[in-house]
């Protein structure tokens, strides 16, 4: 059976980096500006894009290669580097895959976690405390181990979750937090971790049935959906995209789920479970995105229209 490798007590003089999305970038020129010598990037390989197919690289990428940074797709070319350089460590940021307890044994590596674990392991931590309504989340430091997210915890922050928080603005507070408590534990090393104690739950990557607005729910629920984004509804057949929306204190028990309830040349009302919501941003399928005022003069709209 393997055994991890010893984290650096002292700290960390030499860096491997694993990440991939926009949310990764951050740490890594932290870690850069702070004379935090970065001697390989991992990312996940090119992908296709858009409409026309592009092959285009994952943000880390583009980031490390501004950086003068080498940068590689296959996780065992840590293997070598592990043979060559001293006082190594792997430091993972939304890598996006698992990494073989091979890898584990030659190279110590922490995990920028964005929630408070045990609850949201897995993929999709901050989406899923929106779509829960979780008052609170945060940030752990915490070891990698073979099982996917229960290593032991080295640092704990959390972070409120407003009520007009969105999944970026979300993301934008958790990395300010992150990228802290990331350099101050890679320049000062590791003291004994703490395992992980209580309920355990797991993020699971979100599917288009999670951002299907049913119009049922209560409002909140369904602003929920949007501040997460790519919430959707259906209205005269067409796809709709619900960007931004606010509730709206109504008594709509006179009106179906999902009827409008509400409408003016600049504003649309839809009734819920429980109330009401107001559109703000929408985007029509096959078209960008425009203001409900904009999207109203085409939509022919009325009273009897229903959503869903």
């Amino acid at each position: 059976m393997n055994s991890l490798a010893p984290l650096p007590i002292a700290g960390a003089t030499n860096v491997v980096f694993f990440g991939t999305p926009e949310v990764a970038v951050p740490h890594l020129q932290a870690l850069v500006a702070n004379d935090i010598n970065v001697e390989l990037v991992v990312t996940r390989p090119d992908v296709r894009r858009g409409r026309g197919g592009e092959i285009s690289p994952s943000p880390v990428k583009i980031a490390a290669q501004k950086l003068g940074i080498r940068v590689s797709h296959e996780v065992n070319d840590v293997m070598t580097l592990a043979n060559e350089t001293q006082n190594l460590l792997g430091v993972v940021v939304a890598f996006g895959e698992l990494i073989s307890v091979e890898v584990l044994s030659q190279v110590p590596m922490i995990n920028v976690h964005f929630s408070l674990l045990p609850r949201w392991r897995g993929a999709a931590p901050v989406e899923r405390a929106i779509l829960t309504g979780d008052s609170k989340t945060g940030v752990c430091i915490m070891r990698v181990v073979e099982k996917l997210d229960e290593g032991e915890i080295f640092d704990r922050q959390e972070v409120i979750i407003n009520g007009s928080d969105d999944l970026n603005s979300l993301r934008i507070k958790l990395n300010e937090v992150a990228v802290k408590m990331l350099l101050r534990i890679v320049k000062i090393g590791f003291d004994r971790g703490i395992a992980q104690t209580g309920e355990v739950s797991y993020a699971k990557k979100i599917k288009t049935a999670d951002l299907l607005i049913d119009w049922q729910g209560t409002s909140s629920q369904i602003l929920r959906q949007v501040r997460v984004g790519g919430a959707f509804t259906y209205v005269n057949g067409r796809r709709l995209k619900i960007v931004r929306a606010h509730l709206m204190s109504k008594d709509s028990q006179e009106f179906k789920n999902g009827q409008v309830c509400e409408l003016s040349k600049s504003s649309c009302l839809i009734a819920s479970g429980d109330g009401a919501l107001a559109i703000e941003v929408v985007q029509p399928e096959g078209k960008s995105e425009m203001s409900v005022e904009e999207w109203l003069r085409g939509a022919r709209l009325d009273a009897k229209t229903i959503f869903g």
